[in-house]
């Protein structure tokens, strides 16, 4: 089993270095950064800030997800009529949205390693336990972006007619089919461009894994600039590398958009 899994990993650092937009045989490191501190290989830094940015990336659209589905169970509890679950969404969202998201981190990071170790402290294992930096990213940049993420769902809940579920009901249609097949493309929707700006916060968001280890697109060129003296060239680098992401973004959410309001105006 473990060398399926090392055999599944080594395939898909290979994949990862064929599709490399910096380093891979048509990166743009590899062809225009020959010869300078950005080269790849030993001679420069292209590789280590390549990596940065698929760790980036990596992380980012790893936790979308996760935001997204925490966001609507959130979102569903504060609109249901018990009045429990409104008030544990409610509390939910202001502890989250009230905390810096570095602190939210911190939390989760150092946090979630102590409870582990008392948990398994009471059954006997004495090791050291060490959370994962990516795991604690993808966790604690989840909860922050659900938290906003379930507000804007919930402002296009509301945005729905009452009929649209009663229509549901007429038709026969149980509370889950008429969730998924009446109420859930409405909704994204309405909330696409609330989600779109949400997405670009996480982008920026994730550069806050690097205070705890993680290698991403900020401490691979911070750590660069530290060794070659050179901060404005490698700062520089890490700014033109975020803006790629929020412009490759910008186009993707921009064509969901034109294509749900095709679907609309298709029914």
């Amino acid at each position: 089993m473990s060398g399926l899994f090392a055999a599944l990993s080594s395939g898909l650092a290979w994949i990862g270095a064929i599709i490399d937009p910096l380093c891979g045989p048509a990166g743009v490191f590899r062809w225009f950064g020959s010869g300078t501190l950005l080269a790849c290989g030993d001679a420069g830094w292209g590789d280590e800030i390549a990596y940065g940015f698929l760790v980036t990336a990596s992380l980012a659209v790893a936790t979308l997800p996760v935001g997204l589905i925490i966001g609507f169970f959130v979102a569903l509890a504060k609109r249901s009529e018990e009045k429990s679950l409104r008030l544990a969404g409610n509390i939910y969202t202001t502890i989250f949205r009230g905390l810096p998201e570095l602190l939210t981190l911190f939390i989760v990071y150092y946090g979630l390693q102590i409870l582990v170790q008392q948990f398994l402290a009471t059954v006997g294992y004495e090791g050291a336990v060490e959370i994962n930096a990516f795991v604690a990213g993808m966790i604690a940049l989840g909860v922050v972006f659900s938290a906003y993420c379930s507000e804007v769902l919930l402002s296009a809940f509301k945005a729905i007619p009452q009929g649209q579920y009663e229509a549901g009901d007429a038709l026969g249609l149980h509370r889950g089919k008429t969730m998924r097949l009446i109420i859930l493309p409405q909704l994204v929707r309405i909330a696409l461009p609330g989600l779109g700006n949400l997405w670009m916060a996480l982008l920026k968001d994730t550069a806050l894994v690097s205070v705890v280890g993680l290698p991403d697109i900020l401490r691979q060129t911070g750590i660069a600039a530290r060794v070659t003296k050179h901060a404005f060239e490698f700062f520089g680098i890490a700014c033109i590398l975020f803006l790629v992401l929020a412009m490759v973004s910008s186009i993707v959410f921009s064509a969901l958009e034109r294509s749900t309001k095709r679907a609309e105006a298709g029914r």
